[in-house]
């Protein structure tokens, strides 16, 4: 049944908004006149079943999204803590469309929840809005449902959901700090040179003698900056535009990505990432009951690298050709061999989702690591570079003073 957002006025002239669920939106205002209610507006929820039409959903792929990685998975946990708590799908929608913090979590939550009472599974709900839950989360839930074990299932999804999320902040946590430093040195060396170098060298100008030629250097660079640099900005930007339209094209995408894997330090790190996201997508689906080879197709999307996407993809034709999955990925040399050596354990163990979490646990603590030891070596050697470039500019402001006194002597 689908659910509507209404707005009415009751008996003492206070303005209520709610949900309710009705089979159309007459019948919704019918059944808030029989509460001694005085409609204002009734609106179906995005993605229901009464809102129909391209408008309405092109309405829905511009709006917002509900969740982004975090929140997705504290919504997941919550659900999860529900069903396993033995309280039935429809109620802990109902729990989480209630108690909900954000609106728009509240209004999806009831949305779902009406069309789990229309008849609908779980998972055809979510697939309604494949914005806020993506294909590996849909067909892990429609696995669980198969199985009988939804509650379990969600569980692991929001452990894998709160694992991801907890690799990428680190990683993001160790390249925070050289970022920052690397953009407070360009701010300090930009305006030193355009601004605090003309100034203290003009002083010198009136001498009509040769200024040292550090100083001359410093202040060819500063009129260069000063005269040619909105153009430079503006060629970067247009290098920059343009290196993310070539970026939409497949074909030098998976290109660009490969060159990438290839490239010292951060080649290893996208390597390594990338395989750890893939095993644990695939372990999460094996472990759910996904077929293998729908769960090599959803885990294979997952990677944001196109070059070893296409590698997953080759490693899919492999399997389904009739190839272990062990020996398809050993063939693909962008993989680490640490994936292909544990999932031969796992399918000659039986094991293999098992298998595939350890690889996953592995292959992202060495990420990890290298990331955290990359981010400590480039901090030293950051400001090792920021300190001989402010040395150049006052060097460069001070060796005229210098040359001055000498001529007083």
């Amino acid at each position: 049944m689908p659910a509507y957002r209404y707005e009415a006025l009751d008996a003492d002239g206070k303005a209520l908004k709610g949900l309710i669920e009705a089979d159309t939106a007459r019948a919704a205002r019918g059944l808030l006149r029989a509460q001694a209610l005085v409609p204002l507006s009734v609106e179906a929820l995005a993605g229901s079943e009464a809102e129909g039409g391209s408008e309405a959903g092109a309405r829905a792929w511009l709006a917002p999204r509900v969740f982004n990685a975090t929140t997705l998975a504290i919504w997941t946990r919550q659900l999860a803590g529900l069903v396993a708590a033995g309280l039935p799908l429809e109620r802990a929608l109902s729990s989480l469309a209630e108690e909900g913090e954000d609106e728009r979590q509240r209004t999806l939550a009831a949305a779902l929840r009406a069309e789990v009472n229309a008849g609908a599974s779980f998972a055809a709900a979510l697939a309604r809005h494949p914005r806020a839950f993506p294909e590996v989360y849909r067909a892990v839930v429609a696995a669980g449902e198969q199985s009988g074990q939804l509650g379990g299932v969600l569980e692991r999804l929001a452990d894998d959901l709160e694992q991801r999320q907890a690799l990428r902040a680190k990683l993001l946590g160790a390249a925070l700090y050289p970022a920052i430093v690397t953009l407070v040195a360009l701010a300090i060396v930009v305006f030193l040179v355009t601004y605090v170098v003309p100034q203290v060298a003009g002083v010198f100008a009136g001498t009509k003698r040769a200024l040292p030629f550090l100083t001359t250097l410093m202040l060819g660079l500063s009129a260069a900056v000063r005269q040619y640099g909105w153009v430079a900005l503006g060629v970067l930007v247009l290098i920059a535009i343009g290196g993310r339209l070539a970026l939409g094209n497949p074909v030098f995408r998976e290109k660009f990505d490969a060159a990438w894997l290839r490239a010292p330090l951060v080649g290893r790190l996208s390597r390594g990432y990338n395989a750890a996201r893939f095993a644990a997508t695939l372990a999460l689906l094996a472990g759910a009951g996904v077929p293998i080879l729908r769960a090599l197709q959803a885990a294979a999307e997952t990677l944001s690298n196109r070059a070893m996407r296409s590698d997953a993809l080759d490693a899919l034709v492999l399997v389904r050709e009739g190839a272990p999955l062990a020996s398809a990925l050993a063939q693909k040399k962008r993989f680490p061999g640490l994936l292909a050596m544990f999932a031969r354990l796992g399918e000659q163990t039986g094991r293999l989702p098992t298998m595939l979490e350890r690889a996953a646990a592995q292959l992202a603590a060495e990420v990890q690591r290298r990331a955290i030891a990359l981010a400590t070596l480039l901090e030293p050697l950051l400001i090792v570079t920021m300190g001989a470039v402010v040395m150049l500019i006052v060097l460069a402001v001070l060796l005229p003073i210098i040359q001055l006194n000498q001529l007083v002597r």
